[in-house]
């Protein structure tokens, strides 16, 4: 698996957006997609339209944050 961060915003309101990003890992750039629309709207009781993503970028294994995803990333 490989390590990624995402960044885009998600609706919040009527005409207001929340900005976010957040690291996950997958195999691609499709795989990070579908869990970021899963997870927030699972989160946020979001649709799909709800949630714009702006930038999926690799990071590599001395930028991650996130436990978890440094240890899914790094294969132990």
């Amino acid at each position: 698996m490989k390590a990624y961060r995402a960044n885009g915003e998600f609706k919040t309101g009527k005409f207001s957006w929340q900005k976010f990003s957040i690291e996950i890992a997958a195999e691609n750039e499709a795989g990070v997609t579908e869990q970021i629309y899963s997870n927030l709207g699972s989160r946020h009781k979001l649709n799909r339209t709800q949630i714009r993503i702006a930038e999926i970028k690799p990071i590599k294994g001395d930028e991650i944050i996130s436990h978890t995803v440094k240890y899914l990333a790094e294969g132990h």
